[in-house]
């Protein structure tokens, strides 16, 4: 089930309140109240990703649908943002002549220890790290450590 969108912000994108947005509608309402500016073209797509009946219009159930896709987005893009902060944690960054900034077993035990686990070691940490190393490199990369934070 999908939770319905406040009625005043479906009416707000719905101008001729017909209880339909249509392309043009979504285009206007994208501009004027959430500053985004569409081609015609990308709102027919947007619109069309969630038309239902395929009346090239969309109701309120399905406009609320297209509200919570964006949302949705907005989830991923804060679980994303959340993973690089906690990755920035551990990581460390390899030498100043690259920007390449990776999670090495040395990394991982002072950050660690910093987190109160001292009993753990250097051999500790490079075998934690091993199991998600994908490339071999005896580190992790941002790539690798997503894969371990979605295990």
């Amino acid at each position: 089930m999908v939770a319905m969108v406040v009625p005043s912000v479906f009416a707000a994108f719905d101008k001729d309140g017909d209880g339909k947005v249509s392309a043009s509608d979504l285009r206007c309402g994208m501009a004027a109240i959430l500053g985004e500016d569409v081609s015609g073209e990308e709102a027919a797509v947007i619109l069309a990703a969630v038309d239902a009946d395929g009346d090239g219009l969309l109701s309120q159930e399905e406009f609320s649908r297209l509200a919570a896709g964006a949302h949705e987005e907005d989830d991923v893009d804060v679980r994303q943002r959340c993973l690089r902060e906690a990755f920035g944690m551990y990581a460390s960054s390899s030498t100043e002549a690259t920007t390449t900034t990776m999670i090495t077993p040395a990394s991982l035990r002072r950050t660690l220890s910093r987190l109160g686990s001292h009993k753990l070691g250097v051999d500790d940490c490079r075998a934690m790290i091993c199991r998600f190393d994908l490339d071999g490199d005896g580190a992790l990369s941002f790539d690798e450590f997503q894969v371990m934070m979605m295990a």
